[in-house]
């Protein structure tokens, strides 16, 4: 069992409880493991069930193979809700691999926003969406010159110094170097 967080007022705010029994649907050709996680949330009860074949400690099993999991699906959903992904209308295959193309490059661009520019701050495990609506849609005045790009903002943009700081980070990070073999 785990205790789960203490509250402020000296009661547990969750409580956790995993466990597993073997089911059969009537339409499986047997019975099967089942994981159940049952919590207690303050806003009441939440049970979870996985179905599974692995063996291992029903615990380690929920928050290591299937919240991962679940969390990889949440970064497919991401890049087709918030980066187009699903935008492949085309009647040419090679187009709608080109639009995919660009969204994953998007992707991968966001993520590297996420992971180093962004790190240590409120936006740091934020979804796409929140990151597109907070520091990319930005008022600005974009000159260019030969030698550079120069962003202006209005003098009373509010996050003028994380914005520094954000693309300081960026400017200082060096990508891990790529080995083909």
């Amino acid at each position: 069992m785990n205790e789960g967080k203490l509250h402020d007022t000296g009661i547990y705010a969750t409580v956790s409880v995993f466990g597993e029994f073997t089911y059969a649907a009537g339409t499986w050709d047997g019975p099967r493991r089942v994981i159940v996680k049952a919590e207690h949330l303050c806003q009441g009860a939440n049970t979870r069930f996985v179905v599974t074949n692995l063996p291992g400690d029903p615990q380690a099993l929920y928050d290591d193979l299937y919240c991962q999991r679940g969390d990889m699906e949440n970064r497919i959903k991401e890049q087709q809700l918030y980066l187009f992904a699903d935008r492949t209308r085309c009647h040419d295959f090679v187009a709608n691999q080109f639009r995919l193309l660009l969204s994953s490059a998007a992707y991968v661009l966001v993520e590297t926003l996420r992971r180093v520019g962004l790190k240590d701050t409120e936006l740091a495990h934020a979804q796409v969406s929140t990151i597109r609506l907070k520091r990319l849609k930005l008022g600005a005045r974009i000159r260019g010159s030969v030698r550079r790009i120069m962003l202006h903002f209005a003098s009373g943009y509010p996050l003028q110094n994380l914005f520094l700081r954000i693309v300081d980070r960026l400017r200082q990070w060096r990508p891990p170097s790529l080995v083909f073999r």
